[in-house]
């Protein structure tokens, strides 16, 4: 029988002890956890990004639901542990809860420090912990009215440059001299200063707090010299303290956290304790590369290994807002039995600076050139004799023995076991073999496989490097070449900067991106204009002169001039009626070819682009509207009969495929996307080489993704069996959304799923079922925004559509 593990709290820390102990011991626990956090497990280091608009709160989970659904694990949301009673060996929270144990694993984390001066507990005072915090501070933005954090060290500088990016007035307190001083120097504090004060936040230092004043709600700060700074909001960002009352209430040994030994066990040998609430050899922690290796620890400790044992070491510190670079280790305090090598450049805003003692580094600070950052982190873990590189050490590693041509020999020289991911503890002889074992070829892959660079991301040139090193050649990173030549961004970094800065028109994303040309070119206009078009469905009018004359034309051109229509036909599926007018207009406009095509619709070729307009007016009084066969978006949705006709079928193939292509059609994608529901394992409908595709078997339907007909030929990668109807169109709706808000432009969805991984969309949308019916929502609310075509529009319900007829000037308007 499994021995029964309860975790108090499910933060980084423990969820990463829990992937340690599944893959060590599967089984050997019926594990329990309650989290006071209403949610599953996210990435604390990713709040920043989500505050500043770079990420969503979906992209930052760790575990969603379907992961703990799959490993059995029982959580308990928003429940607050009240009372651990040792000698009954119960847990019980505050909603009622009591859960014995034979282990048990405190993971409580910490608490925020708030100052304790007048007005703290004013409204509009909040601090900066979790994702609660982050969503007060998105609400309060939305005035973009004046916001004064206080505290300078990482998490301040993080707020407030996250609130600036939503279009607040920000400044920053700082009681010190300087900014983030545990971490820097002064010197390198006055560059990050200059460099905060660069995108527009005020900073004053020696500011001491006496007050924070308003009647009923925050008006402003007060300082010790009776300045008042006028504010909205104001984020407490002091510090934080490991989170120990429970620990206490329970009778175990706590210090400044709870004591553990190296083991990460308490006092009470059946409880350990992990994270920033764990004090172990004297020392608590607040980064996260020092909580992952509690986290390897306890699991070892769990699982009976008396082999691993928690050391110290010095975690370098890592600023995560885009654009300053900034890396500091270890002890840069002045002494006398020490030296240092510095070396600044102004006109570059580099500062460097490595701390010796007895030819050892002991400490480094990094400003604006951090490259040589992991090699620093090395020399001082080894405690390398550096006298013999002493003269060219601060140049760093690619001067050692003079320069070398080859700007990949510094990573190359770097040791098997040189850290390049702290936040993840990930070394450069894990990255290097896991892409050669695996034939790992982009850097999606090896994040997925490693982690390295998928926390914080201030590692990623390094892994690209590696990548390079590895690969030679074979290595050619999409997203870091430009879209085209009016940008040096990639499409990546244009999508996550639009959403960012909030950027809603192409003319504001080609002057806030620097586009090197007034208008665009016919590379980028039609991938921004698609981003925007994703990204803010209610609020950009999507711009037809950005879209191919395919598209503004709703038919193809043929090698001739002339063009062809293909109007929808949902699944496949017609009437006499439907024949009779596509009849009609084949002989009125003397169309000289008709067609059926590969998706189950008719093509008519050959139509002179001056009727086009009336082809379609005639089509449209019979109802129909575009088949979009020219479009990036939905084109067709290939169906059997099923059960309707078929002795083999065992769902209702024609109707759901029909209902899959009314739900979604209209719904600009990146890329043509292409659909099929076969009635049964027989597959008559094709729908294992398809974008999307279902297999409907007895059970339900078996839902597949990112197969491929075309120049490639690509088999669709089996995503999982759900059981209901309703619950397959979610997934499927899930998928595209996904597929539209993260792929890049022209980038089909097999090529997209290779590049992120299949077992990414599939922990995403099969397995996290909060973040599936995110993307649904997200879809279904762009519909109501879908402009569907130049002169068709849908006027109620999402199986309802009313065609008017596109006049004569709006077809040339549109064609033009």
């Amino acid at each position: 029988m499994s021995q029964r593990l309860v975790i108090i709290g499910n933060g980084m820390a423990p969820g990463r002890m829990l992937e340690h102990l599944i893959e060590a011991a599967p089984g050997r626990y019926a594990i329990t956890i309650f989290n006071a956090e209403p949610r599953v497990n996210y990435d604390r280091i990713m709040l920043s990004p989500v505050l500043s608009g770079e990420k969503a709160y979906e992209e930052i989970v760790i575990h969603g639901d379907g992961w703990y659904v799959a490993n059995g694990i029982t959580l308990y949301k928003g429940h607050r542990i009240v009372a651990i009673d040792r000698d009954a060996k119960t847990v019980t929270s505050d909603q009622g809860v009591t859960e014995p144990y034979d282990r048990l694993v405190i993971a409580t984390g910490s608490v925020p420090f708030i100052i304790p001066v007048p007005g703290a507990d004013l409204p509009g005072v909040i601090t900066y912990r979790d994702l609660d915090d982050v969503n007060a501070m998105l609400l309060a933005a939305q005035s973009r009215q004046k916001a004064v954090v206080i505290g300078g060290g990482l998490l301040g500088l993080e707020a407030a440059a996250g609130l600036k990016e939503r279009g607040m007035d920000v400044t920053v307190l700082h009681v010190m001299p300087t900014l983030m001083e545990r971490q820097l120097d002064p010197a390198a504090g006055y560059l990050l200063q200059k460099a905060v004060e660069a995108r527009g936040i005020n900073v004053i230092t020696k500011a001491n707090t006496r007050a924070i004043v308003g009647d009923g709600s925050v008006e402003g700060v007060e300082l010790a010299d009776g300045t008042i700074i006028p504010a909205k909001l104001v984020v407490m960002a002091v510090g934080i303290r490991p989170n120990t009352a429970l620990a206490k209430e329970a009778g175990l040994s706590v210090n400044r956290g709870i004591l553990t030994d190296d083991r990460m066990v308490t006092s009470d040998p059946d409880i350990l304790a992990v994270g920033e609430c764990a004090e172990v050899a004297g020392n608590v922690y607040g980064l996260v590369a020092p909580l992952y290796e509690m986290a390897r620890v306890a699991a070892a400790a769990l699982t009976g290994g008396e082999d691993k044992r928690f050391v110290h070491t010095d975690t370098p510190t890592k600023l995560k807002v885009t654009g300053i670079d900034l890396y500091s280790l270890g002890d840069f305090a002045d002494g006398d039995d020490r030296d240092e090598i510095i070396l600044r450049d102004a006109s570059a805003g580099i500062y460097k600076r490595v701390v010796l003692k007895d030819n050892r580094i002991i400490g480094t600070v990094l400003f604006g050139e951090t490259g040589d950052g992991a090699w620093f982190n090395d020399l001082k873990k080894k405690a390398t004799d550096i006298s013999q590189m002493r003269d060219t050490l601060i140049f760093g590693q690619m001067f050692q023995g003079g320069a070398p041509a080859d700007p990949l020999a510094a990573v190359a020289a770097l040791a098997d076991d040189a850290e390049i991911c702290g936040c993840n503890g990930v070394c450069k002889g894990k990255i290097t073999g896991t892409i050669t074992a695996r034939g790992l070829t982009s850097l999606d892959e090896v994040r997925a496989h490693t982690k390295a660079s998928a926390s914080c991301g201030t590692c990623t040139g390094l892994v690209e490097k590696l990548m390079t090193l590895t690969l030679g050649t074979a290595y050619n990173p999409a997203a870091v070449q430009p879209m085209c030549g009016c940008t040096d961004l990639g499409h990546d970094d244009v999508r996550r900067l639009i959403k960012a800065k909030e950027l809603k028109t192409i003319p504001s994303v080609m002057q806030e991106l620097e586009w090197k040309t007034s208008c665009g070119c016919a590379k980028c206009r039609p991938a921004l204009n698609y981003y925007l078009v994703c990204d803010w469905p209610d609020e950009y009018s999507d711009d037809y002169q950005s879209r191919f004359v395919n598209e503004r034309v709703h038919a193809n051109i043929q090698k001739d001039g002339t063009y062809s229509v293909v109007p929808r036909m949902w699944g496949g599926v017609t009437s006499a009626a439907e024949l009779r007018a596509i009849a009609d207009v084949v002989d009125k406009f003397a169309i000289p070819t008709v067609k059926v095509t590969g998706g189950q619709r008719i093509d008519m070729l050959g139509i002179r682009k001056e009727d086009l307009p009336a082809v379609w007016s005639d089509l449209g009084q019979a109802g129909f509207v575009s088949g979009h066969a020219y479009a990036k978006g939905l084109r067709t949705v290939k169906t059997c009969v099923g059960t309707d006709w078929c002795r083999f079928g065992t769902q209702d193939s024609t109707g759901f495929g029909i209902r899959i292509e009314k739900f979604m059609w209209g719904s600009w994608t990146p890329a043509k996307v292409k659909m099929a529901v076969s009635g049964c394992p027989r597959n008559c409908a094709e729908a294992t080489c398809k974008d999307v595709g279902v297999i409907c078997v007895d059970s339900g339907y078996e839902i597949h993704f990112a197969g491929a007909a075309g120049l490639d030929i690509k088999g669709t990668e089996v995503l999982g069996l759900v059981p209901t109807e309703d619950e397959a169109l979610e997934v499927i709706v899930a998928i595209v959304q996904m597929y539209r808000e993260q792929a890049r432009y022209l980038e089909r969805i097999y090529k997209w799923a290779k590049r992120i991984g299949t077992d990414e969309v599939r922990r995403q949308v099969l397995d996290d079922r909060e973040r599936r019916r995110a993307y649904f929502d997200r879809f279904v609310f762009s519909q109501k925004f879908a402009q569907v075509d130049p002169w068709s529009e849908r006027v109620s319900g999402k199986d309802k559509h009313e065609f008017r007829p596109m006049t004569a000037l709006a077809f040339k308007e549109a064609a033009e």
